[in-house]
């Protein structure tokens, strides 16, 4: 063969390679802002590993263990400089993936990326989350239940230092990831025709109320197909919905089940398993799976949730030879139970795992009445490789009171190292400012956290959050816990919990959801604080709300107080409230019963009266209320409640 001959051949061969999809030479392969953006859009990437590839988070919280997670700002900053707070000093390629706080300012942040004296960002750290300055737009970041939340990416080639202008810092948390040996192109803040409408595209899926699989199909989770069944589902009795003995993957599911799935009893479990694994992957009551609390729909996520009567999951389940999906309907002897007629949609498709590079679906359920004093409770423990993508977590309190409970830092270790320490559960979860007026006072959902429920006289709350561009890997073991109470765990909780993660290694044991665990939790007792009252005000009389309910009158007035979330039934009603030198007088009613004659608030010292009875109510949907009638005594024209107890007698 001559030498051209044999140069022409292995021309031909090197084009071959080309046109079948396999680059002659090597390609540099930079990520860019565009890159990591992305990721917040394409979930079908969700089961990728992410090796090597750490996630850290710089915070407030407090290094003693204490609860001073950013109120005195001790914690808030590495060191001064300039008169400056350096809030971070990150070395080596890597991306800001969140930042979080609820306590924004004026003062400005400014970037300083690879060294550089001048920062290539600065802006107001309040616009950070105004969605007025671009590409911080709304609702990748913004605020809801108290929290100020930022999810546009932040990437930085060799370093990043964050520089805070004011004198003070509070409560922040800003999440990174590690990209060791990655070419990372470092934010600029100049943006391609390309890059805006990437960015618009992403709004658009977040700002999208009614979730659709169509949002994510893409990429290997194209080309779907879809099951349908329909059947009536038993006490006693486990349905398979879906099945399958070839490679493939689940884009989604849907389960139309009604308001059967809600109520104080969660009988109805929710089972799959892959590959003929011994332990279920998950295993889960259908209501805490989908964020259901305390008996009623709450979660509407991006990914999970109910919307309608529809209870819609569109995280991506890959599995390597079969599948297999069901309902068990756990039977209760004590209890008639009504069957249930169910509607199921699963969108799959014949695209098998990618073994080396994929991890299968699995959730781990967990409920602890009480659990262990001194004890973080654990949301997942796994030994493996993985990364974690999401938490549902149901808080109640077995003690009446304010929810301190949700004061409790999350830890995350990960390959025996602790990478991530929160300031707080609400926190956790994007919020802040529990049990304050329009901050994390009700159930909101957002495209990937919210609050699931929050009442004080339940002693209850709940939150939801799922991690996709922020997703943590782990290569041989992740812990993942929460705080009971503001310390040392100590409060007297009842958690219940659903983490989801991605894993190369199957589960080995799980909890058994009995029928105790699947039993909503009823208190016996309630307080109505007075920041969150409802309340309806009558004649000439104004209310104040300040360290408590402050009612003033200079002739009479009536002020009247739903009592609500709490169930029927009888109830002795007792009122802490103040005596002062201004008190007026004020009588009890509920409806047209009364249930005090006059009585007198003035007193020539200021004390607080607690714990008052004023008799026995019976709760109804009708009469969940009562009136406090007051008029001016003398100079006394103030009657100051404290708060209001409930204690259920029948």
């Amino acid at each position: 063969m001559s030498k051209l001959s044999f140069k022409l051949l292995l021309l031909g061969y090197f084009l071959s390679l080309s046109i079948v999809g396999y680059p002659a030479t090597p390609q540099k392969i930079t990520h860019n802002w565009a890159t990591e953006l992305e990721m917040l859009k394409r979930i079908d990437l969700l089961p990728a590993y992410r090796t090597d590839q750490l996630v850290e988070q710089i915070s407030s919280y407090d290094r003693t263990g204490g609860n001073d997670d950013g109120f005195s700002g001790k914690y808030s900053y590495l060191r001064k400089e300039n008169g400056k707070l350096i809030l971070a000093d990150l070395k080596g390629s890597g991306v800001i993936q969140r930042i979080w706080t609820p306590t924004p300012t004026n003062d400005t942040l400014s970037f300083f990326f690879d060294g550089e004296k001048t920062p290539r960002l600065v802006i107001p750290f309040n616009d950070l989350f105004s969605g007025e300055v671009y590409p911080f737009l709304k609702p990748v970041c913004g605020n809801e239940v108290g929290g100020y939340y930022c999810y546009i990416p932040i990437p930085y080639q060799k370093s990043c230092k964050i520089v805070f202008s004011g004198e003070k810092l509070m409560f922040h948390q800003i999440q990174y990831r590690n990209l060791p040996g990655v070419d990372v192109e470092s934010y600029n803040g100049i943006f391609s025709e390309s890059d805006k409408g990437l960015l618009d595209e992403v709004c658009a899926l977040w700002a999208d109320i009614s979730p659709s699989v169509n949002n994510f199909v893409v990429g290997l989770s194209t080309k779907i197909q879809v099951h349908e069944k329909s059947f009536i589902l038993k006490p006693g009795e486990e349905v398979t919905f879906f099945e399958s003995q070839v490679p493939g993957r689940i884009v989604g599911f849907e389960i139309d089940g009604g308001n059967s799935f809600e109520g104080d009893f969660k009988d109805v479990l929710l089972s799959a398993a892959w590959d003929y694994e011994k332990v279920e992957a998950i295993y889960a009551p259908v209501a805490d799976f989908f964020g259901y609390a305390y008996g009623k729909s709450a979660m509407r996520s991006m990914l999970i949730g109910r919307q309608n009567v529809t209870n819609y999951c569109f995280l991506p389940m890959p599995y390597d030879q079969s599948a297999s999906m069901k309902l068990i309907y756990a039977k209760r002897e004590e209890l008639k139970q009504s069957v249930v007629a169910v509607n199921v949609k699963v969108y799959y498709n014949r695209e098998p795992r990618q073994v080396k590079k994929e991890g299968k679906f699995y959730t781990t359920w967990r409920r602890m009445i009480d659990p262990p004093k001194g004890e973080y409770y654990p949301f997942l423990e796994f030994k493996g490789k993985g990364h974690y993508v999401g938490t549902v977590q149901l808080a109640q309190s077995l003690r009446a009171g304010m929810t301190l409970f949700f004061e409790g830092d999350d830890s995350t270790y990960i390959d025996g190292q602790m990478r991530v320490h929160g300031t707080g559960s609400e926190d956790y979860y994007n919020g802040g400012w529990y049990a304050l007026l329009d901050r994390w006072d009700r159930g909101i959902s957002l495209p990937l956290h919210g609050s699931l429920d929050y009442s004080l006289p339940m002693g209850r709350t709940g939150g939801y959050r799922f991690f996709v561009s922020d997703k943590m890997p782990f290569e041989q073991e992740i812990y993942h816990g929460m705080e009971h109470g503001p310390e040392r765990n100590e409060f007297p909780v009842d958690y219940a919990s659903v983490a989801y993660f991605y894993a190369d290694s199957p589960l080995v044991d799980r909890m058994e959801p009995t029928a105790e665990l699947r039993e909503v939790y009823l208190p016996e007792e309630h307080v109505y604080f007075p920041q969150l009252m409802d309340v309806t005000v009558g004649g000439r009389v104004n209310v104040i709300h300040d360290r408590g309910l402050r009612m003033n009158t200079e002739h009479d007035g009536i002020v009247r107080i739903m009592l609500n979330d709490v169930r029927e039934g009888q109830y002795d009603v007792q009122i802490s409230y103040f005596e002062k030198p201004e008190g007026a007088d004020f009588q009890v009613w509920q409806r047209q019963k009364q249930l005090t004659g006059w009585k007198t608030s003035q007193s020539d010292k200021e004390s607080l009266r607690e714990r008052i009875s004023i008799g026995d109510i019976q709760l109804t949907k009708q009469t969940n209320s009562i009136s406090f009638h007051v008029r001016k005594n003398g100079n006394g024209t103030q009657f100051e409640l404290d708060r209001i107890f409930l204690v259920k007698t029948k």
